[in-house]
C-alpha cells in the first residue's frame, strides 16, 4: 500500500461511517500540477474522538486543533477535522478553533493553491477559493485579504516567498505588497520555524527567484540585520548564480553571507537556533574563505581535505571567485593536490600520545600539547613516519627549547 492508497483507504472508512472526507491542501496542488505529492492529508467532518473510534491506531498530535495521525499499513496519514479559526493574538496560533464545513475550512487556509480539496472516489476537485485558476496562471495569492491572512500567522509571508521559489510562481501584486508592508512582523516568529522555511527555500528548484524575493520584500534584512547592507545582498545573489544545482543547507547559508564578515554572520545566524553541528559547519565555510587559494603545506592540506565540509568549501570558493570574475587557477591547483591524496590516510593516529611525550622529558601541561601539535604536523607532512622518528624529533625539540 502506498501513501496515497493509505489516505484513500482512510477516506473510504470515514465515508462508510457516514462522514465527509477529502484529500486536502498541498497534495491536491501537487496532483493537479502532475507532481507526486510528498504527503497525502485528509480533511473530514468527523470529530477527533470519532476519528480515534473508527481507526485502531492513532496519535493525537493536535486533537484540540482537530488533527489526528492515523497509522495505516506502515504509513502515517494526517487526518484533520474541517475547522474555522478566530483570534491570532500571538501571530502564530488561533485563540479559538471551531469545527465547521469544508468551505469554511478552505477559507481559513493561506493561499488559494493550497485551499483546494479532491474527492479521490469521484475524481472531482472541490475548489471554493479559485485555486485552480491561480494554479493555471502560476500565481501565489492569499485566500481573502492578504493583510488579514498574514496577521493570522506571520510566517505565511515567508511561505509566500518559499512557494514562489519551489513552484516557480509569481506572487500576486496585493499579496506581495502586504508582505512588504508587514515584513517587520517576521521577527516575532520563532527562529526554528524560520529556519525550516529557509531550508526549503534554499533547496528549491528556483531558489534564485525566492532569494531575490526574500531580499526585495525586506524579509531578509528583518531576519538578518547584516543583510540590510545592499552590497552584501548583491554579492550573495551573484554567488548563488554559481553554486551547484544541489547544495546543502549549510553551503546555501554560507553563500547568503558570503559578502559579510564571519563573526557578524554567525551572530546574525543565532536567531535560527540551529544545532551546534550546523553552526560549526557554516562557520567553517565562512572562516576558511580564501584558504584554498594559498599554497598550502602538505600537513595543512591534509587537515582541510579530511574535513567533511571540504567539497562545500571548494564549491563556495569557486562560486565566490566566479562572482568576483577572478581566475580559478589557484583553486584548481589546490583541488588537484587534494584529489591526489585519494587513498591516503589523511588523519592518522598520532605516533606518540601525551604520556609518551612526557616520558621523553616534556613538562606536564601546555608544553605537552604544544609538542604534540607540532609533532602531528610533522607526521602529516610525511617528514616522520615511525615511533622512533617521532621520539628522536621530540628529544631534539626539547634539547633546542629547554636550553
Amino acid at each position: 500500500m502506498t501513501n496515497k492508497q493509505a489516505a484513500i483507504q482512510i477516506i473510504r472508512s470515514l465515508r462508510k461511517e457516514g462522514f465527509e472526507a477529502l484529500l486536502a491542501g498541498g497534495c491536491v496542488r501537487d496532483m493537479l500540477r502532475g507532481k507526486e505529492p510528498k504527503d497525502y492529508d485528509v480533511a473530514t467532518d468527523a470529530k477527533p474522538n470519532e476519528i480515534c473510534r473508527i481507526f485502531r491506531r492513532t496519535i493525537k498530535v493536535g486533537a484540540k486543533f482537530g488533527v489526528i495521525i492515523v497509522m495505516m499499513d506502515g504509513h502515517q496519514i494526517e487526518v484533520a477535522t474541517f475547522r474555522a479559526e478566530t483570534g491570532y493574538s500571538d501571530g502564530r496560533r488561533p485563540d479559538k478553533v471551531s469545527f465547521t464545513s469544508a468551505e469554511n475550512d478552505a477559507l481559513r487556509r493561506d493561499f488559494t493553491i493550497n485551499g483546494m480539496f479532491y474527492d479521490p472516489l469521484k475524481k472531482e476537485v472541490i475548489d471554493y477559493v479559485g485555486g485552480q485558476k491561480d494554479l493555471e496562471k502560476k500565481i501565489i495569492r492569499t485566500i481573502g485579504e492578504a493583510d488579514e491572512r498574514f496577521s493570522e500567522d506571520y510566517l505565511r509571508m515567508l511561505r509566500a516567498v518559499r512557494f514562489a521559489g519551489q513552484l516557480d510562481f509569481k506572487v500576486e501584486k496585493k499579496t506581495l505588497a502586504a508582505v512588504k508592508k508587514h515584513h517587520e512582523l517576521i521577527k516575532k516568529i520563532s527562529g526554528e520555524r524560520i529556519a525550516m522555511e529557509l531550508e526549503s527555500l534554499l533547496a528549491a528548484a528556483k531558489r534564485m527567484k525566492g532569494i531575490k524575493l526574500l531580499i526585495e520584500t525586506g524579509l531578509a534584512e528583518k531576519i538578518f540585520p547584516i543583510l540590510k547592507e545592499k552590497k552584501n545582498t548583491q554579492f550573495a545573489v551573484k554567488v548563488f548564480n554559481y553554486l551547484p544545482k544541489d547544495t546543502t543547507f549549510e553551503l546555501a547559508i554560507a553563500a547568503l553571507f558570503s559578502g559579510c564578515e564571519t563573526a557578524e554572520a554567525m551572530e546574525n545566524l543565532e536567531i535560527l537556533k540551529l544545532s551546534g553541528n550546523k553552526m560549526k559547519y557554516i562557520n567553517f565555510l565562512l572562516e576558511k574563505r580564501d584558504f584554498l587559494l594559498e599554497d598550502l603545506p602538505l600537513a595543512q592540506l591534509k587537515m582541510i581535505v579530511s574535513q567533511p565540509y571540504y567539497d562545500d568549501l571548494y564549491s563556495l570558493q569557486k562560486a565566490i571567485l566566479m562572482a568576483e570574475r577572478k581566475k580559478l587557477s589557484a583553486l584548481v591547483s589546490i583541488d588537484k593536490r587534494a584529489k591526489a591524496l585519494a587513498g591516503k590516510e589523511l588523519r592518522p593516529k598520532p605516533l606518540l600520545n601525551g604520556h609518551e611525550i612526557m616520558e621523553l622529558g616534556a613538562a606536564a601541561g601546555p608544553q605537552v600539547g604544544h609538542i604534540g601539535k607540532e609533532l602531528y604536523i610533522e607526521q602529516l607532512s610525511e617528514k616522520i613516519s615511525t615511533k622512533k622518528d617521532a621520539a628522536d624529533w621530540v628529544r631534539e625539540w626539547l634539547k633546542k627549547h629547554n636550553q
